[in-house]
This record gives C-alpha cells, sequence and structure tokens, in this order.
C-alpha cells in the first residue's frame, strides 16, 4: 500500500496560522498554532518524499552514500533553503516564523527523521547562533541577524573549549581591550566548528577575563566588516559522528572587533550559553527522537515478516515498549519546550534534565530493537544497518552521547538541594492549560529565559496528578493500576528531596562523581514520569490511544524499572494496546509520536491480522 501525507492548505511552509496578537486559540480547535506547525512539517516531509525510495535524492540511499563520502546531502540542503525552512528559526517579530520552541521541535522532525547531520547542515548550527542575539542582542544586531537569515546567510557559535560531542578541549578564544580602548583584539583558534566554512557570521565566547563567573563574553563577528587576514578558516576536521556535516576550524590573529560587535554586557558569555542551552538542548533531543522511528519500524516490519497477524509473543514488550518510549520523549519535550514560553523562571531543571534523560532513553531503545533486528534477515538490511550505524555514531556528535549528557548533568545536579528546599512540594502546579495539546501558550521569549534559583514545574505537576489519580483510582481498572504507579514515583520524589535538602544549595557547589549522576539520572526519570502523567491527563477526548491510561502505565512502568522500584506488574492488556497503536500506525504511515499525522512513505509490508 502506498500512504502519503494528507493535504494541508498551506502554500509554503513559511506560512503562519497563530492566532492574532492578543487572541488564544479556542481550546480543542483545529486551527490553533498546533495544526498550522503540523502542516508545515507534512508539507515538509512531502517535499522529502520517501525516505525509502532508492531513487528519492532526499532518501536514506542518499544521506548513508553522503555520509560515506564526508559530505553534506547537498541537494536536500538546496531545497530545505528552497522550502524557506530558515524562517522557522527567526522570531515572528523579525519576519520569521518562530513563536514557539515546541512548534519548531515538530516542523524539524522531518529533517532529523531522514538524517541528524542534516538537521544540523540544514539550519540548526544557525538557530544556535541566533539563539543569543534574540536573547541578548541590540535591536540593531537582532535586525541584521534576520536579514542575513531570510536572505540565505548562515552562522555559526564557536562555544568556549566545547568540542561537538559536549566535550571539554582545550583550545580557546582570548579577547582583550584594544590600546586606545576602542574594541577588542581576538585571538586564539578553536579546531573543532560546525559549519565554520560556510558561515556568514561568527558568535564567539571568547574568555575576556582571567578568573571569576565572568569570565567570557559573547561577540557577534562578521568577517566582512573586519580587515583581511585577521580570520583564517582551518581544514576541515573529520568527525566519527555527522560524517555529512561540515566541521572545521578558525584562528583569530590580533582580531579587531568593534564595541557594537558585543552581545549582551562583558562577562555574560556563560550565563548567555546556559540559558540558551537549555532550549536549544532539549529542542534537539526532541527533533532527534524522529530519528528512531525508522529504525522501529524496520524491527516491526522484521517482526511481522511473512506472518498474517502481530509479531511473535517475545517482540511484543520490546516493541512496544520502545514505541512507548518514543512517546515519553515526546511528552517530556514537548512540555518542557512549551513551558519554557509560558514558565521560562521555572523550567531550566527539568528542560536541562530532558535532554539527558531522552538521550538514555533512545539510546536504550537502538539497543532493544538491534536485537529484534537481529534476529531476522531481509533484503533491505544493507540500508537498514546503514541507518542503524549512521544513527549511533551521530547521536554524541549532536550532543546526545555521554559527554554532552555529563555536561547537562553538570548543570543540573547544583540546582538539586535549592530544588528540594524550597520547590518541590511546595511550588504550586502549573496551569492546566500547559499540558493540552491545543491550548495555545505565550510564545517564547528568549530574553525571559533564566537558569538555576528557579522553581520545577513538572515536579508539581506530579504532585497534583498523584493526588487526583488517588481519587480517581478508588474504581480500580488500568486508572487504578496508573493511581498506585504514580504513588510510587510520588514516593520516589520525596525520598529524591531527602536526599537532595542535604545537598549545597548554590550554584557551583554539589557532588561529583557516580553519586551526582544517580541523583541527577534519578531525578531526569522522575519528570519524565511527571510529564507522562500530565501529557495522559491533559487529553482532549480527539485521540482515544492516548486517553487510555494503558500506555501510561507502560511508560512508568519502563522508567520505574531504570530506577530500580517496586512497582505493580504490567497486565498484558496494556501492552497488547500500545503494541496495536504501533501496528496500525505503522500499516497507515502515521508518525509514532504524540501527534501521528500521516507520513510520506512508500509501499511497506504489513500484516494482515
Amino acid at each position: 500500500m502506498t500512504t502519503t501525507a494528507e493535504p494541508c492548505a498551506v502554500p509554503r511552509i513559511t506560512e503562519r496560522r497563530t492566532p492574532a496578537p492578543g487572541t488564544v486559540a479556542t481550546e480543542g480547535s483545529m486551527d490553533g498554532p498546533v495544526t498550522g506547525a503540523l502542516c508545515r512539517a507534512a508539507r515538509l516531509d512531502a517535499l522529502l518524499g520517501d525516505p525509502y525510495d532508492p531513487a528519492n535524492a532526499h532518501g536514506f540511499a542518499a544521506f548513508v552514500t553522503a555520509a560515506q563520502d564526508r559530505r553534506p546531502a547537498w541537494a536536500t540542503e538546496r531545497l530545505l533553503a528552497e522550502a524557506g525552512l530558515v524562517s522557522e528559526f527567526v522570531p515572528a517579530g523579525h519576519g520569521g516564523t518562530l513563536t514557539r520552541a515546541d512548534l519548531l521541535m515538530k516542523v524539524l522532525r522531518p529533517v532529523f527523521r531522514r538524517d541528524v547531520a542534516l538537521g544540523f547542515t540544514g539550519g540548526v548550527t544557525s538557530l544556535f547562533a541566533s539563539s543569543a542575539v534574540w536573547a541578548a542582542g541590540t535591536a540593531e544586531q537582532q535586525r541584521t541577524m534576520a536579514r542575513l537569515l531570510l536572505g540565505g546567510g548562515r552562522a555559526t557559535v564557536v562555544h568556549p573549549g566545547l568540542a561537538p560531542a559536549g566535550g571539554v578541549r582545550r583550545e580557546q578564544i582570548d579577547g582583550r581591550r584594544r590600546a586606545d580602548g576602542a574594541g577588542t583584539l581576538l585571538s586564539g583558534s578553536k579546531a573543532v566548528v560546525p559549519d565554520a566554512a560556510r558561515a556568514d557570521v561568527y558568535l564567539v565566547h571568547a574568555r575576556t577575563a582571567a578568573y571569576g563567573p565572568r569570565t567570557h563574553s559573547v561577540l557577534l563577528v562578521d568577517p566582512a566588516r573586519l580587515p583581511g587576514g585577521r580570520i583564517h578558516r582551518l581544514p576541515r576536521v573529520a568527525t566519527e559522528g555527522m560524517r555529512g556535516a561540515l566541521f572545521s576550524g578558525l584562528r583569530f590573529n590580533e582580531c579587531p572587533v568593534p564595541d557594537d560587535a558585543l552581545v549582551g554586557a562583558p562577562g555574560d558569555g556563560a550565563a548567555l550559553a546556559l540559558r540558551m542551552n537549555q532550549v536549544n538542548r532539549c529542542l534537539v533531543a526532541g527533533a532527534v527522537t524522529a530519528a528512531v522511528d525508522p529504525i522501529l519500524r524496520s524491527a516491526v516490519g522484521a517482526a511481522t515478516d511473512g506472518r498474517s497477524g502481530p509479531p511473535a509473543r517475545r517482540w511484543h514488550r520490546p516493541l512496544a515498549g520502545v514505541f512507548t518510549d518514543l512517546l515519553v520523549c515526546d511528552a517530556l519535550t514537548t512540555v518542557c519546550l512549551r513551558a519554557a514560553g509560558a514558565l521560562p523562571g521555572r523550567t531550566h531543571a527539568p528542560t536541562v534534565a530532558a535532554t539527558y534523560t531522552v538521550t538514555a532513553l533512545l539510546q536504550d531503545g537502538l539497543e532493544e530493537l538491534s536485537a529484534v533486528l537481529g534476529s531476522h534477515r531481509r533484503p533491505d538490511d544493507d540500508l537498514l544497518h546503514g541507518i542503524l550505524a549512521k544513527l549511533v555514531r551521530d547521536l554524541p556528535t549532536a550532543g546526545l552521547g555521554r559527554a554532552g549528557a555529563a555536561a547537562c548533568q553538570a548543570v543540573v545536579v547544583p540546582q538539586l538541594g535549592g530544588l528540594a528546599n524550597r520547590s518541590w512540594f511546595i511550588e504550586e502546579e502549573a496551569p492546566p492549560e500547559l499540558f493540552r495539546r491545543h491550548a495555545d501558550v505565550p510564545p517564547l521569549n528568549h530574553r525571559a529565559l533564566a537558569f538555576a534559583g528557579g522553581g520545577d514545574f513538572l515536579a508539581a505537576s506530579l504532585v497534583g496528578a498523584a493526588e487526583r489519580l488517588t481519587r480517581l483510582g478508588r474504581t480500580g481498572g488500568r486508572t487504578g493500576l496508573l493511581a498506585r504507579t504514580a504513588d510510587v514515583f510520588l514516593a520516589e520524589l520525596r525520598a529524591l528531596r531527602d536526599q537532595c535538602a542535604l545537598l549545597p544549595g548554590r550554584f557551583g557547589e554539589a557532588l561529583a562523581g557516580p553519586a551526582a549522576c544517580a541523583l541527577s539520572d534519578r531525578y531526569g526519570l522522575v519528570v519524565a514520569a511527571a510529564a507522562v502523567l500530565a501529557v495522559w491527563e491533559g487529553q482532549e477526548g480527539d485521540d482515544p490511544f492516548l486517553a487510555d491510561p494503558g500506555w501510561a502505565v507502560l511508560a512508568l512502568s519502563r522508567l520505574g524499572r531504570r530506577l530500580g522500584l517496586a512497582l505493580p506488574d504490567v497486565p498484558q492488556d496494556c501492552v497488547t494496546g500500545v503494541l496495536d497503536e504501533l501496528l496500525r500506525r505503522h500499516r497507515t504511515g502515521r508518525g509514532l509520536d504524540l501527534d501521528g499525522i500521516p507520513l510520506a512513505l512508500g509501499a511497506r509490508e504489513e500484516p494482515t491480522g
């Protein structure tokens, strides 16, 4: 059978269907901003075509070949540029279509579903660089950045000593005031900068002070405004992952940068990076979940190959479990990105935790699917193994590996003591509209984003949801099972509070090593459970599968298993219900996330039972 994306009345991907200023989309309306973003995503998916078609220049085979040749997928990059994808990275107030981070994640998923490297070369690198300008830049800097991106230009960011995978390098860019006081001189080099060879401007984190908490400043460097011979582009660097992306180096040789290049105040670099990374990394983690979609589909196809009905029973829980994990990843990243606009002062810790928690879930899921795929042989195995191997290589380079997770944990752990003493079991719940799919929320305001010292909207949500479920669960059934499971997670949050309350309460003072990792891991899994309960409670009746407690029971069970919690057994009918939904979506060509929209997929071999 052939399935295609349902048509949306969107003449270009850049069309906006958001409420007028001062208005709110009607709750449950299918004409709100979510549907607008899904329509743009569907049109982009259709433009990219069937990824399984070997003749498609924008398909899996083309991306695997590009990675083998260590080059970008040039044709697909041009297609994305012609489609106007870059407008999604520019705020609506500056002529783009960026309003909410969760909507941007939905639009990016068709790109990341096909190739993680394409997501970066297709524009995410520019998104990372421009976000600091939207947060702290002057009006002129913002206008300049908007003109550049909307005109087809590129920007990249030169982080202080950070490698692509989130690791640490000893290189740095130093900045010192000129003798005449007119601007800053930049010196130093960075060997690995994404898209450095093609970027028109660089957002440089330069060391401008010798010591203290404000050692780095951010400068928007435009080579076209500077004397020649002061910035040198170094040779391309080969990376293990994202081989289709272009990484090369930059060297600054007493490069004079004018005062109007400063973004924010002197010394704002660290705080600005922490504020922006919470959204940027969570957004990428949420978009990358789509890259597991084809692997799970292939596992379903392998497990049902030659069968007239569902897979063999031994594959029920792995397949249903990984599908549930993808729903968990979507729930966690979606609510965090929605909250970034609605509750910018209460999102930092859970949003950063979402990044490393999603990373762990995706990596574990790929291992489970490898076991399914390894027990079957199919004609398209060479392509499948190329896709899988490429994804495993790409995740760390995209910041979703061990080094990237450790960087996120190092940001979360110092906040746990303060949250335990001032937030958990004290903070009020967020408005319920935050978790309702079609309810509009305020747009992302980069300037309002905070880091550390804030609240924890998901911990507060877990407390409220568990209390409400206790009342509902008296009727028994799946809801009662979900209530008992939620109570176990509530007890885990209470235990976490008791332990973390003894930690130092100031940012920068915390445990290190395995003990710190264990606390941050537990915290990430608890907020993931909170997101699942919040999304389940927020269902509006338009999706019977998500409204049923079965998927939430299985989701919390798998999270609890990672925590070592003693949870009620998951009934087989919960697993069967999730598996049936997975098979239905696979058969009808729908996405394996909370939205489940139709995708541009070609003919697939399906079970008929």
